[in-house]
């Protein structure tokens, strides 16, 4: 399984021909107080946050709809949810890893099921 540590980086979202389908900045939420801050508190988010490791989210407390993309350990999307404020997000068993987003911005990105990721950059 692939480990990060809390930083910086890009999101790179893989057309199915290899190509470059949209480049994100990507905040890394790996250790345990990262991830358990999340989004937290934001009324915004430029770009995205990944968790990892992570197989479900919560939205309790936050400000603001996301998009929620679960990706399993060679960084394949299995599922992609938009979810509003207060609602606990199911498990999902193969998921390694999640990336969240403002509502909407995933579509945008092409982000959807079957999508390949690559995490670049991490300063």
């Amino acid at each position: 399984m692939v480990r990060w540590r809390d930083g910086r980086g890009e999101l790179v979202v893989l057309r199915p021909d290899g190509g470059v389908s949209a480049r994100v900045p990507l905040e890394v939420a790996a250790s345990y107080r990262a991830r358990t801050r999340g989004l937290l508190g934001r009324d915004a988010l430029e770009g995205a946050l990944l968790l990892s490791p992570a197989n479900s989210i919560h939205t309790f407390r936050m400000r603001m709809p996301i998009d929620v993309a679960y990706l399993d350990r060679r960084l394949r999307v299995l599922a992609v949810r938009t979810m509003p404020p207060g609602r606990l997000g199911r498990p999902r068993v193969r998921a390694r890893h999640v990336v969240e987003a403002e509502a909407g911005a995933m579509a945008g990105w092409g982000l959807g099921v079957g999508a390949v990721v690559e995490v670049r950059a991490l300063r």
